[in-house]
């Protein structure tokens, strides 16, 4: 067996040393793979935009580079499970191909045994990929669209041009009557600009008092955290009573009024990629008490796939180990585009799960679930067959 002169498998302690060395085989083909996905990722989804906006001049080099890095780490995390199948697919081809596997067999080391270090190695990516999302990837990639943006409009179109819209769903008292799941108020703000944190053009019916309703419009608002209250500038309120009519109009310069901050946390909302767990599950709160079933499915397939695609990593050492167990061995070339197979009909079974969730047929965890479920249980099947072919 060769030498390396850095062994991760030294790294984990109470590993034998056949785990160590194959862990250690393992480690240089995954390295080469994390960055060929991320070139391949990043040439992709960030560079040709990038460089066409250098050519019309509408960014300099040097935020360009800055945007570069800041995505970098987003392509990374994805390629993790792409490199941990390449990986063990052309480290346990090479094993078999050298008759390494046959070594161990002939001294009672079963198949089944010789693929424990492939699933440590892919529990260890596992933790790392989990972590690097939660932790690297979220704020990175927000911080490159800020800059991004920043920098390919003027500086009087900082306004982020979106419509709010905020319906708070909940129990609405009238007179004797209570109704659930009704409307309670509707928040509409025209704009918003996230530096100053100010709406713009904001428009509230309140519908929470028993006797009347109110009509609010305002040419800004913002969130006042000390008191919990929204600050409105420029106001006209309007109570209206259940037969129509006015029964109160009043005009004020500032006005504080006690509304929920929701419709702040809805307008400063990141996507997806640029949310940790945490500030997923804040929104999956929200969008719950705004009664959007569709956007609350569609959140909880997403944050079932935050674990779900790092666990793809075991999943993925384990059909690679088990392919590679094959007796012809497989080069980088050809392990690469088995690689590329893979991965896309993992991707192509993805969307037939979102597809699948967010119709309804299947709950969100197993829309999310679904490739990963699968990929395991192909592992599974590859290696139950290599062990009867042998």
């Amino acid at each position: 067996m060769k030498s390396f002169p850095f062994r991760l498998g030294s790294l984990i302690p109470g590993l034998s040393i056949m785990d160590r060395y194959i862990i250690s085989e393992t480690l240089p083909p995954f390295l080469f793979g994390v960055g060929a996905f991320s070139s391949i990722g990043i040439a992709v989804g960030i560079v040709f935009e990038l460089v066409r906006q250098i050519t019309n001049a509408n960014i300099s080099f040097e935020t360009a580079l800055q945007v570069f890095l800041l995505q970098l780490p987003y392509y990374i995390s994805l390629s993790f499970p792409m490199a941990m199948l390449l990986g063990t697919l052309i480290a346990y081809s090479r094993l078999s191909s050298d008759s390494e596997l046959v070594a161990l067999r002939s001294c009672g080391v079963s198949l089944t045994r010789t693929v424990r270090p492939a699933l440590i190695f892919g529990l260890l990516i596992t933790l790392i990929t989990f972590t690097f999302d939660q932790v690297v990837v979220p704020e990175s990639l927000y911080q490159a669209e800020l800059l991004f943006n920043r920098a390919v409009r003027s500086q009087d179109t900082i306004l982020f041009e979106r419509n709010t819209l905020y319906p708070e769903i909940g129990r609405l008292t009238r007179g004797e009557e209570v109704q659930d799941d009704t409307l309670v108020r509707l928040f509409y703000a025209e704009s918003f600009n996230r530096e100053e944190e100010r709406m713009y053009g904001v428009i509230v019916l309140d519908r929470s008092e028993p006797s009347f309703d109110r009509l609010i419009f305002a040419e800004s608002a913002t969130w006042n955290p000390t008191s919990n209250v929204w600050d409105f500038f420029e106001v006209k309120s309007y109570a209206i009573a259940p037969d129509g009519s006015y029964v109160n109009i009043a005009k004020f310069d500032q006005h504080r009024y006690p509304l929920p901050r929701a419709p702040l946390d809805l307008a400063q909302d990141r996507d997806y990629p640029q949310m940790n767990l945490a500030q997923a599950m804040a929104r999956l709160e929200l969008l719950k008490n705004s009664g959007r079933e569709d956007k609350v499915r569609h959140l909880k397939i997403r944050i079932q796939q935050r674990f779900a695609i790092p666990f793809a990593c075991i999943a993925f050492g384990l059909v690679g180990s088990a392919l590679g167990t094959k007796p012809q061995r497989t080069s980088a070339s050809r392990g690469f585009g088995i690689s590329v197979l893979v991965i896309f009909s993992y991707y192509l079974l993805m969307s037939l799960g979102d597809a699948l969730g967010l119709s309804q047929i299947i709950p969100p965890w197993l829309a999310a679930w679904l490739p990963t479920i699968i990929a395991l249980t192909a592992g599974i099947l590859l290696l139950v067959r290599s062990s009867q072919l042998r």
